[in-house]
Parts: C-alpha cells; sequence; structure tokens
C-alpha cells in the first residue's frame, strides 16, 4: 500500500521534500474525496497554466518533408483550489495516478507524429504542492512541420517553430502564459546539430484562431542557419576544379582533336553527375530555383562553353587552308581575264546596281557582306589565345556576383 507515494526526481525542480507513507497516504485520499477530474478547476474564471520546455535534442532536420524531429520536456503549471492540504510541503506521486485529476488538452497544431516515451514507465511527473499547484512534466519525441524557404540553399536560414496550443477550452476557460519568458525554454543554446547551428530563439504568446472560437497559443520561434562550408568541400570545390579542368584544353594544340574532345566531353558529363548528385537530398517539385542549382548551372555553361570554342576553333582550322588556296587562285588567274571581261562585268553591274536601287536589295546585301565579316578569323589560334584570358576572368568576375548577392543580399 505503501508503493503508490515516492518523491519525484525531475531536474528542472529543486524542491524534494521526503513524505513518510503514512502522511501520504491520507493526504492522497482527502485530496481525491469528492474530487471530479471532468471538470476544470477555478470556474470563476479562466485557469492560468504556465508552461516551460526543455530541448533535449533535435534528432532530424529534413528538407524533403519539410520538418524536424525533436525530444522535448515539457512542464505545465497551474492551480487547483481542490488540492490545497496544510503545510509547506509538496507531494510527487506516480505518473500513473494522471487518470485521477484534470490536466490540460494541450497539443502541438504543428506535429505530424509523437509519441510518450514509456521506458520503463510512461515518463510523466505530477507534483502537487500545498497550496493546490500541479507540476504536469512530460517528455515527448514529437516531428513537427517546418515551412523552409530553400531558395538560399545552401547559404539559407530557416525559422521553425513550436506551437502549444489548446484542443477544447478557448481563452475563457485558459490561459496560456510563459514561466519566465525567454529564460522558459533551455537547451537551445548547447545543441549540436550536423547542418545547421541554433542562431537565436525567442517566444511569444498569442491567440489561435478557428471557427470554433478563439484558443490559447504559445510559440517557439527559432532561426537555424545552415553551415555551408560540408557543402563547400562537397559540390562547390569539385565544381570550381572542373571548370579549371575545362580551361586545360585551351593550351592544347588544336590538331590535338582526341585529347581536347576528351577533355570536354569528360568535363560536361561528370558536371551532369553532380549536379544530379546535389538534387538527391532535396525535394523534388520544387518551384523554386536554389542558390546551389544557380552556381552549377553557371559551371555548367562554362564547361560546355569551353566545349564549344574548341568547336569553333577547329571549325575555321579546317576551312582556313582552303579559303587561302581560293584567294591565290583567283588572284593569279584574274590580271589574265581583267582584260577580255571588263566590258562584260561592267556591264553587269551596272545592270545589278539599276535593278537594285528601287527594292534596296544592294543595302541589304552590303549588311549581309558586312555581318559576315564580323565572323570571319584570320587566324584560329587567336581564339584560344583570348580564351585563356577570357573565361578566366568571366568566371571570376560572375563569382564574385554570386557570392556577394547570395550571402550578404
Amino acid at each position: 500500500p505503501h508503493s503508490c507515494a515516492f518523491v519525484g526526481g525531475d531536474a528542472g525542480m529543486t524542491l524534494e521534500l521526503q513524505i513518510s507513507p503514512e502522511v501520504l497516504q491520507p493526504t492522497i485520499q482527502r485530496l481525491m474525496k469528492g474530487y471530479n477530474r471532468y471538470l476544470r478547476p477555478n470556474f470563476n474564471g479562466p485557469v492560468e497554466i504556465g508552461m516551460s520546455l526543455d530541448i533535449a535534442s533535435i534528432d532530424a532536420i529534413s528538407e524533403i518533408n519539410m520538418d524536424y524531429t525533436a525530444t522535448i520536456f515539457l512542464r505545465q503549471r497551474w492551480r487547483d483550489s481542490r488540492l490545497v492540504f496544510p503545510g509547506n510541503e509538496s507531494v510527487s506521486v506516480d505518473g500513473r495516478l494522471v487518470s485521477l485529476l484534470w490536466i490540460p488538452d494541450t497539443f502541438i497544431p504543428d506535429s505530424k507524429r509523437s509519441f510518450l516515451h514509456d521506458v520503463t514507465v510512461e515518463n510523466r511527473l505530477i507534483r502537487i504542492f500545498s497550496n493546490g499547484t500541479v507540476l504536469y512534466a512530460l517528455r515527448i519525441t514529437a516531428t513537427i512541420a517546418c515551412n523552409m524557404d530553400l531558395t538560399k540553399y545552401p547559404m539559407d536560414k530557416q525559422v521553425c517553430t513550436l506551437q502549444l496550443e489548446s484542443w477544447g477550452y478557448n481563452i475563457q476557460d485558459v490561459v496560456f502564459y510563459w514561466t519566465r519568458g525567454n529564460d522558459s525554454v533551455k537547451g537551445l543554446d548547447t545543441l549540436r546539430l550536423a547542418q545547421y547551428s541554433v542562431e537565436s530563439y525567442y517566444t511569444s504568446v498569442t491567440e489561435a484562431v478557428y471557427e470554433t472560437g478563439h484558443y490559447p497559443k504559445l510559440v517557439l520561434h527559432f532561426s537555424l542557419r545552415r553551415n555551408v562550408l560540408f557543402f563547400i568541400l562537397e559540390t562547390y570545390v569539385p565544381s570550381i576544379l572542373l571548370v579549371v579542368l575545362s580551361w586545360v584544353s585551351f593550351w592544347i594544340s588544336q590538331s590535338s582533336v582526341p585529347a581536347r574532345t576528351c577533355i570536354g566531353v569528360t568535363t560536361v558529363l561528370t558536371m551532369t553527375t553532380l549536379m544530379m548528385g546535389a538534387r538527391t537530398s532535396l525535394p523534388n517539385a520544387n518551384c523554386f530555383i536554389k542558390a546551389i542549382d544557380v552556381y552549377l548551372g553557371i559551371c555548367f555553361t562554362f564547361i560546355f562553353g569551353a566545349l564549344l570554342e574548341y568547336a569553333c576553333a577547329h571549325f575555321y582550322t579546317m576551312h582556313q587552308p582552303n579559303q587561302s588556296v581560293e584567294v591565290g587562285t583567283t588572284t593569279a588567274e584574274e590580271p589574265a581575264e581583267e582584260p577580255a571581261k571588263s566590258d562584260a562585268k561592267n556591264h553587269a553591274a551596272s545592270t545589278e546596281k539599276a535593278q537594285s536601287q528601287g527594292c534596296g536589295l544592294s543595302s541589304v546585301k552590303d549588311a549581309s557582306r558586312r555581318a559576315a565579316a564580323v565572323f570571319i578569323v584570320e587566324n584560329p589560334h587567336n581564339i584560344d589565345r583570348h580564351a585563356r584570358t577570357a573565361f578566366p576572368t568571366a568566371f571570376l568576375f560572375v563569382n564574385i556576383l554570386y557570392w556577394l548577392y547570395y550571402l550578404f543580399l
């Protein structure tokens, strides 16, 4: 009969008094006599319920499901005048006696899954003070939704919340408050997370408005900043090295077709694999572009541009000798044929000029010739020579713009 009473050992409480079984048993019996657990205390006004939290751990933060899993110690305090007993003592009773008392119907509205730890017994604590104050503590693990903005991923900062509401009692019945303001939350300062660091947190008191009425609501806001060093080593540095590797072809002779083609194709395929690997840990159905997608797209563009650069240079190299022979042949034969055909050419030119003046064809032809002259390269080796400077300079400039925008804007 004496095993139903013991002194609790909750870490957040400092008052521990040893109550003898002879005193405890009559006290519990007297308090429970005529007690109706279905009626809330203090019908003259709302019940004030103070809350505090200990964040034991944040086990996982998922960008795919947009949620986080946390283990918390939730403590609730309220005063029930029906539980007043003489003395300055507090009585800690077995958590299984919670079915005999009125307790708040607090719930986590954004919770997807949650459970109460039950090893070796259900992790509940009930402590009753002599003035009727009841302390009710729980250890809960819950998976809670967190709407994330991943446009700056992996240089993003996420603001998640932990909300506590009353399920059935509105603000006329129950009032929630934080027992010590921001100090009511413990454990966030000492958390060590894999990809994030807790930047700041604060608490707020508000109301939840539903069709059935206004309900009390407490909110814990905390900011998580992602540690970008891991992504720099895993994604950004390999991407930069692949871009630099594609520039090696600028120093290889244009006649070495297999070597330059192999470098271009290999870097393009490797960059494609890297882009696919970076997407595996993120939601597939995202309507926004992330910062890492932008950077991988930039690197892919420069690598593909280096491959196109060789295609252009090789094209002009293959056609340059033919152009030289044709020009030389025409120049050599032109003086011999010029006296015989000079009159015919002049007559044809005058006729063509007369026909084209009315419709403006001559101006169109001249413009097309000038446009075509822009793409004529006298020395194809100059393409590689200019690319050695243009590609690194452009890549450096784009990197400066990228990091300034995503880190400071």
